[in-house]
């Protein structure tokens, strides 16, 4: 009887509102996830298929599309954005969450500085700094190597990872660092030993939006790299469909094996992402 009421009551909670809302996110969640559904199912289709029979599941389940796009291109491409996206990710954490460390710990005019300075850096846009980039990689010699994309890309996610790292260092309790300090253990013992391990929510968060960023980006991997060995996967996509003209389903096929990673990456990180942002602006 008292699970009847509870069951009634929570219904009754569930009122007009409630009802538009969750139809409104169901038709969302479709519109979201249709394209990908049929991206996938398309790819194990022929030619004819695809153009036949656009809506309907394929005859016969072409899996060796797959195989065909791999070693047509994607292999290289995949293998370009993996490296790409690693030492980025890496490196940003290192030196955002090092950065993060000092601004979090000590309170100076300069720390101000720096602060409105990063946040600075997250206000440039790519399109209006793409001329000046290319002048200084240029003169470096780095335009058409797998360097001109990461040092842009670190450049680029530093002032959020610095930010979000930031605002969760100062969560941390002052009486942990005492303790450390009255042990003997050094500045980048606090950093290692109680800074690192008590946020990995937060680094978690910063390594999904930095991977998600390197492994996406278009605009600098398209104008920086020329060679087609080079190439990652956004920009190598364009010649991947120009080589394959109308062969849709491997170029389909293509297009899901890139981002794979980065849906299987949100998927098992989900959790830490929200976790990670909603404790960083709550305690920052």
């Amino acid at each position: 009887m008292g699970n009847l009421v509870k069951s009634t009551r929570r219904y009754q909670r569930f009122g007009l509102g409630e009802l538009f809302i969750t139809i409104g996110l169901i038709v969302y969640a479709v519109i979201i996830l249709y394209p990908l559904f049929w991206m996938v199912i398309s790819s194990m289709k022929s030619y004819k298929e695809i153009y036949n029979n656009v809506w309907g599941f394929p005859s016969t389940w072409l899996v060796e599309n797959y195989a065909t796009a791999w070693s047509k291109g994607i292999s290289s491409y995949f293998v370009n954005s993996l490296f790409v996206t690693a030492i980025t990710v890496i490196s940003v954490v290192l030196i955002g969450s090092m950065a993060a460390f000092v601004l979090a710990r000590y309170r100076t005019k300069l720390i101000d500085f720096a602060l409105i300075f990063i946040i600075g850096g997250m206000m440039m846009n790519p399109e209006v700094a793409l001329i000046p980039l290319f002048n200084i990689l240029s003169s470096l010699e780095l335009i058409n190597t797998h360097w001109a994309l990461i040092f842009t890309y670190i450049s680029y996610r530093l002032p959020l990872a610095v930010l979000l790292l930031r605002a969760y260092f100062l969560s941390i309790p002052r009486e942990l660092e005492e303790s450390a300090i009255i042990d003997g253990c050094s500045e980048f013992g606090i950093y290692r030993r109680i800074y690192l391990p008590m946020s990995v929510p937060i680094i978690i968060t910063v390594i999904v939006l930095t991977s998600y960023y390197a492994w996406n980006e278009f605009l600098f991997a398209t104008i920086f790299i020329e060679s087609n060995d080079l190439k990652t996967i956004p920009s190598g996509l364009m010649n991947f469909r120009d080589a394959l003209r109308t062969d849709w389903g491997v170029l389909l096929a293509g297009m899901v094996m890139s981002a794979a990673p980065m849906v299987l990456l949100l998927i098992f990180l989900q959790k830490y992402l929200v976790r990670g942002l909603s404790e960083g602006s709550v305690k920052g």
